[in-house]
């Protein structure tokens, strides 16, 4: 279970401060995939890299799985179990697609289960396994193949920034289908994705809302989406359809 206890975060914009975490504390459940959802600058993303360990909060904790993580690095974390997927995924210039799979997983894997895990993100194995991933791959097969790593590397957390941005409708369907595929074989395992989408929102198990680095809601999916829909929501507005 990941654990979120009073976390404040700021950066030094101009000359001045400006918070863009205030004070959040909030529990990821185990089991479970949650998504972050709110208005654009809420906080979001931020608090994404503040659990991949990519930044330091200035205060408050971060608990995994009953150790306090909050001054750990990247790599301490991925160790743990903690995967992360960026927004942009990164391009590897001279590596290829079974190198990148083979690390995640540890360093053995074989080709089969390679090809494995390129199949269940929708990518015809033998068509990838030996490309290299440079600007040759469209956002959304670099999406899926990023997506086929954190599988690889079998995260007890998986955590996806975004992860419908710069992709096309036809692989945002396919990105639909593969998240449903992960949460059916989550056993004990979390995702937590960050997203406007309202079709990732509609799949999830529990949804948080961030407004101006605030929690303004969790819950479940059935008392939360209601609340995002409303006329009168605070964070109307915030969904996207497509």
């Amino acid at each position: 279970m990941l654990e979120i206890k009073n976390v404040s975060f700021e950066v030094n914009a101009d000359g001045d401060n400006k918070e863009i975490i205030h004070d959040i504390s909030l529990t990821v459940p185990d089991s479970r995939l949650t998504v972050i959802t709110g208005p654009n600058g809420g906080g979001k993303s931020t608090l994404a890299r503040l659990i991949a360990g990519i930044e330091r909060p200035d205060s408050g904790s971060i608990i995994f799985n009953g150790t306090d993580i909050t001054q750990m690095s990247v790599t301490d974390r991925a160790k743990m179990g903690i995967g992360f997927a960026f927004q942009q995924p990164v391009r590897f210039k001279g590596i290829q697609v079974m190198d990148l799979i083979r690390l995640a997983a540890g360093g053995k894997l074989s080709v089969s289960d390679a090809c494995e895990y390129l199949a269940s993100v929708g990518l015809c194995a033998r068509d990838y396994i030996n490309r290299e991933v440079n600007s040759s791959l469209s956002g959304g097969e670099l999406k899926r193949i990023e997506i086929a790593t954190v599988l690889a590397r079998g995260s007890s957390l998986s955590v996806f920034d975004e992860p419908e941005a710069g992709i096309d409708l036809w692989s945002f369907r396919n990105l639909i289908e593969v998240f449903e595929n992960m949460r059916k074989r989550i056993e004990g395992s979390s995702i937590l994705i960050i997203s406007h989408q309202e079709r990732i929102l509609n799949i999830a198990d529990e949804i948080i809302v961030l407004k101006d680095g605030r929690l303004e809601y969790q819950g479940t999916r059935d008392e939360i989406m209601p609340l995002l829909t409303g006329t009168d929501s605070a964070v109307k507005g915030c969904l996207k359809t497509e």
